[in-house]
């Protein structure tokens, strides 16, 4: 099937199904909005995805996939959507053979995406998943559907130049924004929380709700909770999903300290928006490392059975504490013998590598209280 890019005036893209994954599509959608600007783009994911794409200058609206978003129901709901809305063009970003049977149930004239679980049948233009894979970053798998549509197009990207000949090969635009308003209402959360926003803030994300194997003991969390509020004077919070308290309390129980636990009491806009205003967040490999980063939020990720090359926060402002032994990375959810990839990791090495990052970021925490505390004041 030929495209042209002028006959093209309705996009809808399926999005990934995690907010790591979805942060980690960013600089496709950005990409692919300079590839056909004037076309109208649509979003379908998940309701929580709201929280991360509302008002984002890379699409135009969003068709949130109702929970439960599997089952017969959920497929034909999905496919009436897209079929009333006329699309011209789907573009998959999961590999699933669910979201090319919407596309190709919906009649959609051109359907692209990876020829992944035999569903290359249903797709107009099937791409063979890139040899490269396992040895680059998650963003350019995604950034390379963009550059494959791109090619069957005929229309190069307006951010190619003589250093960069490949969609691939460019600096993906990786940054989200909070607004003011949002950022003055986390303010006056923390604020009503007691948190004391002249001190440094640190949050903690000592949870995973996809993966046990991924987070790190809750002993050497609360240690190192223990240490940045009382050797480097931060205001600690815990942070994460409903799904995630007991780790939380877990944590918790085993501090010396005070915290403040927002865990499961927090959407994900507000988790960003407070995240906005921390000067550090530990985390493991989870979504808010990807939101904190892409937020511009120095960031310490965790790493044990998860491969960093790829999955790591795609930003200079975070870094990685890793001891892989000779099973990591695994990609295991649970540990089937003792967990060394992350035993051997101690909080007294992430407590120094903090506090160097906390260090960088004091400045711009002692230039903001006054502001956040009128920002506080207007939000009240």
């Amino acid at each position: 099937m030929t495209l042209e890019a002028e006959r093209i005036e309705r996009v809808v893209v399926r999005g990934a199904n995690w907010v790591g994954d979805a942060l980690m599509t960013v600089p496709a959608l950005r990409e692919l909005r300079r590839l056909l600007p004037r076309a109208h783009v649509t979003l379908a994911t998940r309701a929580w995805a709201r929280d991360i794409f509302d008002g984002a200058d890379f699409i135009d609206d969003l068709l949130v996939i109702e929970e439960p978003a599997r089952g017969v129901r959920s497929f034909l709901r999905q496919v009436r959507q897209w079929r009333a809305r006329r699309f011209d063009l789907a573009l998959l970003f999961p590999n699933s053979i669910e979201s090319a049977l919407v596309a190709f149930a919906a009649r959609v004239p051109a359907r692209v995406g990876y020829a992944t679980e035999s569903r290359g049948e249903f797709l107009t233009h099937a791409l063979e998943t890139p040899a490269w894979r396992s040895t680059r970053h998650e963003v350019f798998y995604y950034l390379n559907l963009v550059a494959e549509l791109g090619r069957a197009l005929g229309v190069s990207s307006p951010r190619r130049n003589a250093q960069a000949s490949r969609l691939d090969e460019l600096a993906p635009q990786y940054a989200l924004e909070v607004s003011d308003a949002r950022r003055a209402g986390a303010a006056a959360l923390l604020e009503a929380r007691g948190v004391d926003l002249a001190r440094p803030l640190v949050a903690l994300c000592p949870g995973s709700t996809n993966s046990r194997a991924k987070r790190w003991q809750a002993e050497s969390y609360a240690a190192l909770a223990d240490r940045l509020a009382g050797e480097a004077g931060a205001t600690v919070l815990l942070i994460g999903a409903r799904e995630e308290l007991d780790v939380t309390k877990e944590v918790v129980s085993r501090m010396r300290r005070e915290a403040v636990v927002l865990t499961g009491e927090t959407s994900l806009a507000e988790t960003a928006a407070i995240l906005s205003l921390v000067g550090l967040l530990v985390t493991n490999d989870t979504g808010p490392a990807h939101l904190a980063s892409a937020l511009g939020r120095p960031t310490l990720v965790i790493f044990g059975p998860t491969n960093p090359l790829t999955t790591r926060p795609f930003s200079p402002v975070a870094e990685i504490v890793r001891r892989p032994p000779d099973c990591a990375p695994c990609m295991l959810r649970d540990c089937p013998i003792d967990h060394r990839c992350m035993t051997a990791i101690t909080a007294d090495e992430v407590f120094a590598r903090a506090v160097a990052l906390l260090g960088q970021d004091r400045a711009r925490v002692a230039a903001e209280p006054f502001e956040l505390e009128a920002r506080a004041e207007a939000a009240r």
